[in-house]
């Protein structure tokens, strides 16, 4: 590891478990699922007529009826998340003289897998009827990705380093690890990071029911999402944002900031083989986590638990086990490892940022969520999944990994803060 150090001193969480990280947690460990039948929109003659909808959830609660109007929901999740993370962490921007740190050196990167999906359908429908010449002046805005990021930027003033990573599922994982090397780097004091993604809509549902990568399980909808279970058959569609707070560890300690863990190990990595498909050995994910590891100066049997990529595809979970078994080698029969996906479904962009904050969590509560529907475990996914029941385990480092279309993957590693370490 190089350059400064870098903690977590807050969280975000907006899922379809819940609107909040404690009620969030709470709904993981006991196992709930929050897949349903999708309410959105009239699912029609689709083959897939369910999805992990965030419920109960009212923007004007975050935000002004304007901004809330002239906005697609992934803004209004990540804007939620924002202010948790920020509000919990005590986050101050403004001068050092206010106790707080230099617009300049707080920076945002905020990403989305698909950016304003739902805004984008809704104002073609409406220009079909009336004419594209009568398209709202804010629709490019509604569906440009770092429409979320700006408006982090000016709500908190955040001047510094202001972007949108686009990399598929592992969006949220890559915003988190390069806003961990901008601090490194000394070129920010503090970041705002993470994604945030809303795409169950017509389009985000019939596309990927298209490439045959969505469950059909519509009788059971809780059950849909099985991840190294043999009788997978996609995953589900979810929504939601995960957003992080991250300090110069000086600096937060100075101000007494809330050190949650610190984020020691980030390396990324692509396939270079196919868009959608992963490499039958899983040879690049592995070199991705053994490259983390290099990062962050550990050993494999240094990590305890790590939060699975975990799907529920057929192809993804036995590719990702090789993968786990080729990184971690004889390590890997002792992991205890989860997808939370089997919970929450599949955010796009946004699930590896709340699954790095579920990693967090885990690290500091000592318990490990379980892959709940895990109940005929598939022989080629052979290793300790943390079937159905939560576990209590003091952890010392925990990954968090990340796999996206077009071939790109993510790992991240946090570790107990210095002075909770024994």
């Amino acid at each position: 590891m190089s350059g400064r150090r870098v903690v977590v001193t807050g969280l975000g969480l907006v899922t379809p478990l819940a609107v909040g990280v404690e009620a969030t947690w709470a709904a993981l460990l006991d196992g709930k699922s929050g897949v349903g039948p999708i309410t959105r929109f009239d699912p029609g003659t689709l083959g897939t007529r369910i999805a992990g909808e965030v419920k109960d959830f009212d923007p004007l609660q975050w935000m002004d009826r304007k901004d809330a109007r002239h906005t697609d929901r992934f803004v209004h999740f990540a804007l939620a998340a924002t202010e948790m993370a920020v509000r919990a962490s005590g986050l101050v921007i403004g001068s050092e003289a206010q106790g707080g740190y230099e617009p300049e050196r707080v920076g945002v990167i905020l990403g989305s897998g698909v950016g304003g999906l739902a805004s984008a359908e809704e104002a073609h429908e409406k220009a079909l009827r009336v004419g594209f010449d009568r398209l709202s002046p804010v629709f490019v805005l509604q569906i440009i990705s770092n429409t979320a990021a700006g408006m982090v930027s000016i709500r908190y003033g955040a001047a510094g380093p202001n972007w949108a990573p686009v990399a598929a599922c592992s969006t949220g994982a890559h915003a988190i690890g390069e806003a961990l090397w901008s601090i490194r780097s000394g070129r920010t004091d503090a970041m705002i990071c993470g994604a945030a993604e809303s795409a169950i809509t017509p389009l985000g549902i019939g596309g990927f029911e298209a490439m045959r990568a969505l469950s059909s399980r519509n009788d059971a909808p809780q059950a849909a999402s099985r991840p190294f279970d043999r009788d997978r058959d996609g995953f589900v569609l979810g929504e939601g944002a995960g957003i992080l707070v991250l300090e110069e560890e000086a600096a937060a300690r100075r101000r007494g900031a809330p050190i949650l863990a610190e984020l020691v190990g980030y390396a990324a990595n692509a396939n270079a083989q196919h868009l959608t498909q992963p490499t039958e050995d899983g040879a690049p994910a592995a070199s991705c986590m053994r490259l983390a590891l290099r990062d962050a100066g550990l050993a494999p049997e240094d990590i305890g638990y790590v939060n699975a990529h975990g799907t529920s595809t057929p192809l993804n979970d036995v590719h990702e086990t090789l993968a786990l078994k080729t990184a971690f080698g004889p390590h890997a029969r002792k992991l205890q490892i989860s997808s939370t996906k089997s919970m929450t479904g599949h955010l796009l962009g946004a699930a590896g940022s709340a699954e790095a904050a579920f990693s967090v969590l885990a690290l500091v509560r000592g318990r490990i969520p379980p892959t709940i529907n895990q109940e005929t475990p598939d022989p080629r996914c052979d290793l300790d999944y943390v079937p159905n029941v939560a576990r209590e385990q003091r952890l010392r480092n925990v990954m968090s990994i990340s796999f996206g279309f077009g071939g790109t993957n993510a790992a991240l590693i946090f570790a107990q803060p210095r002075g909770a370490r024994g």
